[in-house]
Order: structure tokens, then C-alpha cells, then sequence
């Protein structure tokens, strides 16, 4: 094997949390021979890339999880990088907007949880002042979250990726893991699809194919993986002044997705969603995407089928908006009353990785597991790309040898 296919550290996955973890490794590490493996051809061409570019505020996450502990600090490191390095984003500020009095109890416990989290800033504001932050907006009560910002995270993690070469690291793309060979002398050798690596320690950021990777590796993951569809449209450009910066709903507390929004682009636009369906293939962009694998995988996992039977009339609702253009505008007038639907056009979609446990409950929190020779990041869920630099910390701190 070639002195150059032998590193101390291999990274699996070349998103946000994959490239800040590596480079976090280089700067607590200086010396170590890090590597991170991408099987894509450009980085941040799944999940990170098409999301909707929210620096996150910390206001939705429990007190004392993972999630509220590194959401907040991740927002202030991400826009200090942006600052520094050029990256272009812009603090715009959110409103969450309550439509009727059965929301109002679920909008105090944000409140409280922002408050606990340490979100600066936060208020209650009531309709006047929603009118004014947001004119078109309509609601009986909100917050207004001043800090919530808007950035590109594929350009972040460009950035990322030149300070780890920087570094003396090295960043693979079109590189493929296929397999894992122990060693006698402790180390191990990932087959990939092009060549073997060997690494004293695997990093598991692999996203949508995270407990599959782990398999791979050898460990036993608890969940899987089932992949959601997030499917948008955007105003037109006529229509973007509807919008003024980022209008949100109160999000029903039994899931970990937020509701159809509208956020401004960092690029320019207005994105309007999403809907939350079930992709039948883990990188299933479109309505006709299907993997044989992937929708077999996800269909005869029995803790599906106990979320299903739990949620069915949520997920009907979920599909029926995915296929009405009509259903999905009337939930935007909730937020938003002047909207049309000759206001949007079709825009873009995600996957969500969601990691689902073997009782059918949705994993909220990040779930990152040490194993002998791995670290497995089998969940980061928003706002894992705001909080990356202080997920790629942990790592790094559980990694360190």
C-alpha cells in the first residue's frame, strides 16, 4: 500500500459535518495524517447543499440536548467564519408566527426554550409588530428571533475543504467505501472505489447512508435510516417582496420538522416549504426517484410501519400537499394570507436523513456513538450544519489519541 493511502484518521463523508470534523481533528491534532472520503464528485452534494441555508437560532431544541448545547455557540462561530473568511450571509432575522389560539401554548414553550437555550434576543411580539417586521404576515402572536441568519453552507464547506488541504489534509472525491479489513497491527483498511486507505480510526459522517456505513464498519447502529423528501416552491421574482426575511409557523411538537416556511436566500429568491414525504431512495430529489434497495430497506423495517400507524393521517396530509399545488398554498396563507398560486413556481428539494429508532420513534437529537475503532454520527439533523463547527469539536475531542 502506498505511504500516501495510509492516514490516522479516515472521515466518511464530504458534507458540512464530515469537512468540519476534519478539520477540527488538524487543528487539536497538528501532525496527524487526516483524510476525509466523499463519494460524490463535488462536496456538499446531498444534504448540505439543498438545504434552505438557515443559521439557526437554538429556539426549538430541548434544554440540556445536544442540539440547544451547540446550536447557539455553533450560530455565533458560523457567522464569526463567514466574517472572516469572506463567506457571504446576512443576519435577517425570523418571525414565528401563531395563527389561532391553539397554538399559543406551544408558542410560550418556544419562548421558554429560546430563553433557556440562551437565543439573544428573542421576543413575544403581537400582531402589530409582526406587521411590521413582516407586512404581508398574519398572525394573533409571535417572537421575533433577530439573530436567525441566512448563508450558503456549500460555500462554507469549500472553505472548509481548502483550510483541511491547508492544513495538510487531504479531501477524496469520487472515493466510495465499500468494505472494511481489520489488521494485526490495529489499524484498518477501507476498500474503496478507488483503492484501499488504511486509517488507525474510521469517522462515520456519512448522512443518508450513515447506518449503512456502520454496518460496514462493523457496529450494530439501533436505528436506520429513513429518508423524508422536503419539496418546495419559490416565490417569483416579482413576488419576493411578499417576503422579508424569514416567517415561520409554530411547529407541531411531535416532529422534529418545522412546517412550511419562507426564507429568503442568501443567493437570492424566496423559498417557500416544505413538505415532508417519504423518499422512496435515500438521494430521491424527485417525485419519480426510486431505489429497489432503499424503498425495500425502509418498507420492511417494522419501527416504520409503527410510525406510519401512529402518524397515518399526518403523512396522507403531507402527500396529498406534494401532489396539490392548491393544498400546499392554502397552508402558506396561513403565514402568509395575500399569497397565490400564480405567485410560485416549482423550486427545489432535500432529503432529510432521519434516523428512526426500532420503536418507531423519530431520533430529535444528534446521536453520535464511539465504537472501538469508529466513531459513527448516525443522526445530524438541522441544525447540524449551523452547529458544525462544534459538532466537528466534539468529534475531535472523542477522537483524540
Amino acid at each position: 500500500m502506498a505511504d500516501d493511502a495510509v492516514f490516522d484518521i479516515a472521515v466518511i463523508g464530504g458534507g458540512i459535518v464530515g469537512l468540519a470534523t476534519a478539520l477540527k481533528l488538524l487543528e487539536r491534532m497538528p501532525g496527524r495524517k487526516v483524510c476525509v472520503l466523499e463519494k460524490e464528485r463535488e462536496l456538499a452534494a446531498h444534504q448540505t447543499g439543498n438545504n434552505s441555508g438557515v443559521i439557526h437560532s437554538g429556539l426549538y431544541y430541548k434544554p440540556g440536548s445536544a442540539k440547544a448545547r451547540t446550536c447557539v455557540e455553533g450560530a455565533r462561530r458560523m457567522v464569526e467564519f463567514c466574517k472572516q473568511h469572506g463567506i457571504a450571509h446576512e443576519i435577517c432575522g425570523k418571525v414565528v408566527v401563531a395563527t389561532s389560539e391553539q397554538e399559543l401554548p406551544a408558542l410560550a414553550e418556544l419562548l421558554r426554550r429560546g430563553q433557556a437555550n440562551g437565543v439573544p434576543g428573542i421576543a413575544e411580539i403581537g400582531p402589530e409588530r409582526i406587521r411590521e417586521i413582516e407586512p404581508h404576515a398574519s398572525g394573533i402572536k409571535g417572537l421575533w428571533v433577530p439573530g436567525t441568519g441566512i448563508v450558503d453552507y456549500a460555500a462554507v464547506s469549500r472553505k472548509y475543504a481548502e483550510l483541511i488541504a491547508a492544513a495538510g489534509g487531504e479531501v477524496r472525491t469520487e472515493t466510495k467505501l465499500t468494505g472494511v479489513r481489520r489488521m494485526p497491527d490495529g489499524k484498518q483498511v477501507l476498500l474503496t472505489s478507488r483503492g484501499d486507505v488504511a486509517a488507525r480510526l474510521l469517522i462515520n459522517c456519512g448522512g443518508l447512508h450513515s447506518d449503512r456505513v456502520a454496518r460496514i464498519a462493523g457496529a450494530k447502529p439501533d436505528v436506520k435510516i429513513v429518508p423524508f423528501r422536503g419539496e418546495y416552491y419559490k416565490l417569483r421574482p416579482e413576488h419576493e417582496h411578499l417576503v422579508k426575511g424569514l416567517i415561520y409557523p409554530v411547529p407541531d411538537p411531535r416532529f422534529p420538522f418545522l412546517g412550511v416556511h419562507f426564507t429568503r436566500m442568501i443567493g437570492g429568491g424566496v423559498e417557500c416549504g416544505p413538505n415532508a414525504v417519504l423518499a422512496l431512495k435515500r438521494e430521491g430529489y424527485t417525485r419519480t426517484s426510486f431505489s429497489l434497495r432503499d424503498s425495500f430497506e425502509t418498507l420492511t423495517y417494522p419501527a416504520f410501519w409503527r410510525l406510519a400507524f401512529r402518524f397515518w393521517r399526518t403523512g396522507l396530509g403531507e402527500m396529498y400537499r406534494s401532489f396539490s399545488k392548491a393544498a400546499f398554498v392554502r397552508a402558506l396563507q396561513k403565514l402568509l394570507p395575500d399569497i397565490r398560486a400564480e405567485h410560485l413556481e416549482p423550486g427545489g428539494a432535500g432529503v432529510r436523513a432521519q434516523a428512526l429508532a426500532s420503536d418507531g420513534a423519530l431520533v430529535d437529537d444528534f446521536r453520535i456513538v464511539r465504537t472501538e475503532h469508529a466513531i459513527h454520527v448516525l443522526n445530524a439533523p438541522s441544525p447540524a450544519a449551523t452547529a458544525s463547527l462544534c459538532i466537528g469539536e466534539q468529534i475531535a475531542e472523542m477522537a483524540a489519541f
